[in-house]
């Protein structure tokens, strides 16, 4: 028996379109960051897509499955270094947990294969039906068990020429339009209704050429000064009761010697003393004075126990000046010009049944991982007479929760992390670009500060200003342009979001109903 099971997943794992599958999919990570080969999408999603059309739902699920586990076990290979370095558990449980992870995300996008098989004229996949489904699958991933909408198509294009529309239909529309060249690519090769495939892509290059040098937003003429600080405290000593005030002086001191600057960045939990302790509002009245006294604002990242209803959010605040009229400054604990993380990573910040799971293993059990949820809308931060939009870490992979925050009174949109957890990966060279896109979708410059890198300030077109390199004790300070003017996606991004999938399944529906009614 046990001869016959291993003969079974000999032939599944040596199987030639398994083995399509799987390559396909792992080469889709060199579409992103750091390897950014954006143009191999336009030869690995069609080669495998090629292979898809015509199969049977079982077959198409099947290959869904490989595929997208491929895909997630080398993109998101970076979750490993935090469960291996930080999470003390043996190595053969920490690589369960990842495939654990990457089987998960997988069932995504075989769920997508499954459905369109099922809803395909005579149960053989339509490669049109799929797009839809795919689309809604990434719906799913990014909003069940609170949502991973990491590694979408439409990131892979942040450098190349189709990033020219993710002002109109966003990173969520740019996948769609990722699917509709490959697909039509696919029926190009196999020269079926060539010339209506080759009128669409010609009518997507035409698009292309048309809107290269539209301008939705524009320049103010106006700058602001900024400086960011990167700290590059080691992971494992950021939470240690000595460290605390070295770590937080470190942020003081390289502020004091880079003056002067308009708006001052520290990353997510500079400040490791708990708000409203003694020790973190000593430090936070010295930073307080220090920016007042120089005409500049500190946003900081900082861990508020609400001494009102006994939680833990994790903050950024506001310290020196908030308005142009007020010079004395405005920081008071529990003031409303401050934000608190919505968003919360699943084990790092919160851990569902925590009851069961904590006692298991260290990973289970991380520094500060019992955070609660700060609103999902929130005011702006006021600082030195700039409304800044904040983001913190992962919540920046969330577009929704950024335009229902967004108005056009937004100067600025601002993001920090701690990117430590993730060391020396990919993970935070993917992070930057979710970053640059976001900017691009809205049109307003993006500053990200990070603990150890990549620190980078990001203008309205996606493009990067200025970045501090990885692992490196250093302040960035640039001149960041502002910007005024909408987006077609910062005026209608939840409508575009909701539309391209429910007019694509409503197009390839009614597809197969064509074809159903003629063939009888």
């Amino acid at each position: 028996m046990l001869n016959n099971i291993a003969r079974r997943i000999y032939q599944n794992i040596t199987h030639k379109q398994n083995v399509l599958s799987f390559s396909l999919g792992l080469a889709l990570v060199l579409c992103y960051a750091p390897f950014s080969y954006y143009w191999l999408m336009a030869l690995i999603l069609p080669t495998w897509l090629y292979s898809l059309q015509g199969k049977s739902s079982r077959d198409a699920t099947k290959q869904g499955f490989i595929f997208a586990f491929g895909w997630f076990s080398a993109g998101i290979s970076w979750v490993h270094v935090s469960i291996d370095q930080f999470g003390g558990l043996p190595l053969a449980i920490s690589l369960l947990l990842m495939l654990l992870l990457c089987l998960y995300l997988a069932l995504f996008l075989a769920l997508a294969c499954y459905l369109a098989a099922c809803f395909s004229y005579q149960k053989q996949l339509n490669l049109w039906l799929l797009l839809p489904f795919w689309l809604l699958s990434e719906f799913l991933r990014g909003v069940f068990l609170t949502g991973f909408p990491w590694l979408t198509l439409g990131y892979s294009q942040i450098d190349g020429p189709l990033a020219t529309f993710a002002p109109i239909i966003g990173e969520k529309g740019l996948s769609a339009l990722i699917l509709i060249i490959s697909i039509a690519m696919v029926y190009v090769i196999k020269q079926r209704r060539i010339m209506l495939n080759i009128v669409l892509l010609a009518t997507v290059s035409a698009s292309y050429l048309a809107l290269h040098n539209s301008a939705w937003v524009s320049k103010t003429g106006k700058s602001v000064n900024v400086m960011m600080v990167q700290g590059n405290i080691k992971q494992e000593m950021k939470w240690q009761p000595e460290h605390t005030w070295p770590s937080m002086l470190s942020y003081l001191d390289l502020t004091r010697q880079h003056y002067p600057a308009d708006l001052i960045i520290w990353p997510e939990s500079a400040i490791t003393a708990v708000e409203p302790s003694r020790q973190a509002q000593d430090f936070l009245q010295i930073a307080q004075s220090s920016a007042t006294l120089n005409n500049s604002a500190i946003i900081t990242g900082i861990i508020d126990y609400n001494i009102n209803n006994k939680n833990y959010y994790n903050n950024l605040i506001v310290l020196g000046k908030s308005t142009t009229e007020d010079e004395q400054g405005s920081y008071q604990y529990n003031n409303l010009n401050r934000y608190s993380k919505h968003h919360l990573l699943p084990i790092g910040e919160f851990v569902p049944f925590s009851d069961w799971l904590r006692p298991i293993a260290p990973f289970f059990n991380l520094p500060m991982s019992s955070f609660s949820r700060g609103e999902y809308v929130q005011k702006n931060l006021l600082a030195n007479g700039l409304q800044l939009l904040p983001l913190i870490c992962f919540e920046v992979a969330f577009s929704e929760q950024l335009s229902a925050n967004f108005s056009n009174q937004t100067d600025l949109l601002l993001t920090v992390s701690n990117d430590a957890w993730f060391g020396d990966s990919h993970g935070p060279h993917q992070h930057l670009d979710i970053v640059r896109m976001r900017a691009l979708e809205f049109g307003r410059p993006f500053l990200r500060a990070t603990n150890n890198g990549i620190t980078a300030a990001i203008d309205h077109q996606g493009n990067v200003i200025k970045k501090i390199p990885q692992f490196e004790e250093a302040v960035l300070k640039v001149q960041v342009p502002l910007t005024t003017g909408l987006t077609p996606y910062a005026s209608y991004s939840r409508i575009i979001d909701f539309t391209i999938p429910l007019l694509f399944l409503v197009l390839a529906l009614f597809r197969q109903w064509y074809y159903k009614k003629s063939s009888k």
